[in-house]
């Protein structure tokens, strides 16, 4: 290994490392030149969306793995908001900021179900940005733009989220809805054989499509496919 890249690794790992994921150049670029200014911070992860970043993950050591993720919300390919719900749970030592131009409460309230730890508007991000970075890694805390925060304290005194909230996920929205029935019936604890029974198709063709679901959410384990589904209550 060369020196420069071992010093580089080696500066990374005691630094905070930021990821930042969003399709436009120009807004990773005024990211990183805001928060390059600081000198424990480390822009260590660019995607230009939501599969891009998951598998510049798979393909880097743990140990050099972002702290924290700031993330847009609409990308092609794969969304922040799906993005988010895949990704805390293959990796739930790394937090994620929503950092967007949305502020609609069904964005809103589905990127906290996703499992966001903050949310902010570009708008506010400049003079926000670096305490909500420390906020969410040194507080455990909820970062959050005044205009979010209002909502959100409005949704806990009424009791319930936005009336207009989808049923669904945008998760499990990525899936036919074969592959929808078939995902139900494996977290229901029903082993291939049972399901090609019940669907009325053979083992392999379930394993099949056992493969593209996994593909399609970007996890590799049944285990992943149960805590996605309790978290948005599937069964």
């Amino acid at each position: 290994m060369q020196y420069k890249e071992l010093k580089r690794i080696n500066e990374l790992q005691w630094m905070i490392r930021i990821g930042i994921v969003d399709d436009k150049l120009v807004n990773r670029k005024t990211i990183r030149q805001t928060l390059e200014q600081e000198p424990d911070i480390r822009i260590c992860l660019e995607a230009v969306n939501g599969e891009d970043f998951l598998l510049q993950l798979q393909q880097t050591d743990p140990s050099l793995h972002p702290h924290l993720v700031l993330m847009d919300i609409d990308m092609p390919v794969l969304g922040g908001i799906e993005t988010i719900a895949v990704a805390t749970i293959k990796h739930p030592e790394i937090k994620f900021l929503v950092l967007t131009v949305f502020d609609d409460d069904e964005k809103i309230f589905e990127a906290i179900k996703a499992g966001a730890a903050g949310y902010l508007l570009k708008e506010d991000a400049a003079q926000m940005l670096l305490d909500a970075i420390h906020n969410a890694l040194d507080l455990n805390g909820a970062p959050m733009s005044p205009a979010i925060a209002r909502k959100t304290l409005q949704w806990l005194k009424e009791g319930n989220g936005p009336s207009n909230i989808k049923s669904s996920s945008p998760v499990i929205d990525l899936l036919s809805e074969r592959e929808q029935e078939l995902l139900k019936l494996l977290v229901e604890g029903l082993d291939y054989k049972a399901i090609a029974s019940k669907l009325f198709i053979s083992p392999q063709t379930v394993r099949t499509h056992i493969s593209r679901i996994y593909e399609k959410l970007h996890i590799n384990s049944k285990a992943q496919a149960i805590l996605l589904a309790h978290k948005y209550k599937w069964q």
